[in-house]
């Protein structure tokens, strides 16, 4: 678990992936741009949870398949401490009747292999969810 500062001018993200590069990769990816930030890594549903708590962000890209907690546990925790916070699940599950089994407790879904300018654009849209919603 890697925990970043807080800024409340920006869209704060959690990344939660139980593969290192992916988690890295992602922070990389977000840190390039304007009015994002990433607010912490988690590598595990439990570790999300702990995060949240401390450094509420807006929005998270959450792995569904993780081991000691995965993402659909952890959703429904998160969402208990923190209803306004915007999941993403975030799967290379293949099944598209999974997308919609998971909806329930999720914002939104995307697959793993999205180009990365439409994840950002996805995050974004979410975090304009939760600022209306303020």
């Amino acid at each position: 678990m890697l925990m970043l500062s807080c800024e409340s001018s920006t869209l704060r993200v959690l990344v939660v992936d139980d593969h290192e590069l992916t988690r890295l990769t992602l922070q990389l990816a977000f840190s390039c741009q304007e009015n994002i930030q990433v607010v912490g890594l988690a590598s595990n549903g439990q570790e999300a949870i702990e995060m949240v708590k401390r450094c509420r962000p807006d929005v998270i890209i959450l792995d569904l398949q993780m081991p000691i907690m995965d993402g659909w546990s952890a959703s429904s925790h998160i969402k208990a401490i923190s209803p306004n916070t915007r999941i993403l699940a975030y799967s290379s599950v293949e099944d598209v009747n999974h997308e919609k089994k998971v909806m329930y407790s999720f914002d939104d879904v995307c697959k793993k292999d999205v180009p990365t300018n439409e994840l950002i654009a996805l995050v974004r849209r979410l975090g304009q969810r939760t600022e209306n919603n303020s």
